[in-house]
């Protein structure tokens, strides 16, 4: 409700099914139409698809490959994708750290993007723009916190959260048009 923000809001793949399963649709129906016109009536400016994070997580990924290949450098080269998995490696196995690419999560990444090219494009203050990320796993918060990571992405919610936002605010999810 702060006119001198603009809140954007990106969302993972997998939330686009998901999130229908909420509304007591059909498990793996496809609700992207549905889920853009409810977050647009909860009051974000512009909606994204994180595959656009991917992509270029993707393409940073193979260029980090490609030089490590080149420049003998540590392999093999694992994914940082997920932080999960990152945690996961740093109290089980830190000896593997430096295999770890050193690119951001596919989220992480985006909001990078939409606070930098996207807002320049737009002709938006970063410092005026709210991202939130909508994922299915809550291990997104948690990388959100880390000290390593600038605030590109301000808020975590998971597909369970934006359907409690959905009730909450009296949307008929169902009875959404495309």
């Amino acid at each position: 409700n702060d006119p001198t923000k603009k809140v954007v809001v990106q969302v993972a793949p997998a939330v686009r099914v998901a999130l229908g399963e909420e509304f007591g649709m059909k498990i793996g129906t496809n609700v992207t139409g549905k889920m853009v016109t409810a977050l647009k009536r909860l009051g974000f400016d512009k909606v994204f698809d994180t595959n656009t994070g991917a992509d270029f997580t993707i393409m940073e990924e193979a260029n980090e490959f490609v030089e490590r290949l080149t420049k003998k450098k540590v392999l093999p080269m694992i994914t940082s994708c997920s932080p999960g998995w990152i945690r996961f490696i740093e109290m089980n196995y830190p000896e593997l750290l430096p295999h770890v690419s050193s690119c951001k999560s596919p989220h992480q990444m985006f909001g990078a993007l939409l606070k930098s090219y996207y807002a320049e494009k737009e002709g938006i203050d970063p410092k005026k723009m709210f991202v939130v990320s909508v994922m299915p796993c809550v291990a997104k918060k948690f990388e959100r916190t880390r000290e390593q990571m600038p605030e590109d992405v301000d808020a975590v919610i998971t597909t369970r959260e934006l359907a409690r936002m959905i009730k909450q605010a009296n949307i008929d999810f169902v009875g959404l048009e495309d």
